[in-house]
């Protein structure tokens, strides 16, 4: 668990797709929930399992009452999807982590959003705010068919009209949202958001490359049925964080970065999006070898000479940085 825990009720459970399912989760006893900002998601203690599950939150931020994560069943997962889908009841109490963001929605003068199935989460929290604040915004969610196509109703309201695109591919990608066309230009100040499956973030990687769309201005959340990405796929353990130097070791424990630990120490390390995607905080490993969970060396291999501070995390007990 990354931070405090919270009891939470399921006050309402929705299809709102085929295989997907959306819950409301409130206070037991009707108070106020923390603040998050779009893009957070919600650590879950799925009934039956080890281990947690990350959800995010796709409703407005702006909400205190209430959290809603949805969840698409995938009969070949780890076992979370079904899970929920099949354990979790109206009524019944979850034991969640409060809210988590390493996807935030940064200042820009403008936005573009791109989702793949149940990828639309995070993005639909940005949509909201983005919409409520003024912001110029544009959404392109893909999915196989209409009948797959999570919130269409909502997405379909006088609020997103004109702002939402919904692209049908029948399962062929060929003959769904052309990423090329679409990336080929790019307003000033104008920053990418992708949250979706593996060939789409692939696709739209490639494209924003293609098309000299800068790395900061590009951001990456992988998703899948299970949860969000493979930042968070496997349980977290403590390690130890070397300073080539001075020598200083610093522990780095389960739920916080490299990143935060260095900072608390008042070790200084340049840094941006803090999601993974930019490359701002890439640093040298000196000894040991990173768990690396960032987007941005899947553009090119990292091996164990570098990593991303702001998201990765150590195979080994310790690493011993160029710092």
């Amino acid at each position: 668990m990354t931070t405090n825990t919270l009891r939470l009720r399921v006050a309402r459970i929705t299809r709102e797709a085929e295989g997907i399912q959306s819950y409301e989760l409130v206070s037991q006893d009707g108070g106020a929930l923390p603040e998050f900002e779009a893009g957070a998601h919600l650590d879950v203690q799925v009934p039956g399992l080890n281990g947690m599950r990350q959800y995010s939150l796709c409703n407005d931020p702006g909400e205190t009452h209430r959290y809603i994560i949805a969840v698409q069943r995938d009969a070949n997962g780890r076992g979370g999807s079904r899970a929920m889908h099949e354990n979790v009841h109206e009524g019944d109490v979850l034991t969640v982590s409060e809210p988590v963001n390493d996807f935030p929605l940064l200042y820009g003068r403008s936005y573009v959003l791109i989702a793949g199935g149940i990828g639309i989460t995070p993005l639909l929290a940005m949509a909201r705010v983005l919409e409520r604040t003024g912001a110029e915004w544009v959404l392109h969610y893909c999915a196989r068919d209409a009948d797959r196509t999570a919130f269409r109703e909502l997405l379909a309201t006088p609020s997103f009209a004109g702002r939402v695109h919904i692209h049908h591919d029948g399962g062929d990608p060929t003959k769904g949202l052309d990423v090329r066309a679409l990336l080929a230009t790019r307003g000033p100040g104008t920053r990418l958001y992708c949250c979706g499956p593996a060939g789409l973030m692939k696709a739209v990687r490639e494209a924003a490359t293609l098309h000299k769309w800068p790395w900061e201005k590009v951001h990456f959340e992988a998703f899948t049925a299970e949860g969000t990405s493979a930042t968070h796929a496997t349980a977290e353990v403590d390690f130890e964080v070397a300073l080539k130097s001075t020598g200083q070791v610093l522990r780095v424990p389960a739920g916080k970065t490299v990143l935060n630990v260095l900072r608390t120490h008042g070790v200084k390390v340049e840094s941006d999006c803090e999601a993974g995607s930019c490359g701002t905080c890439v640093t040298r490993v000196c000894e040991g070898t990173p768990d690396h969970r960032d987007t941005f060396f899947q553009q090119e291999s990292a091996g164990d000479a570098r990593m991303l501070v702001c998201v990765s995390r150590a195979r080994s007990k310790r690493l011993v940085l160029d710092l």
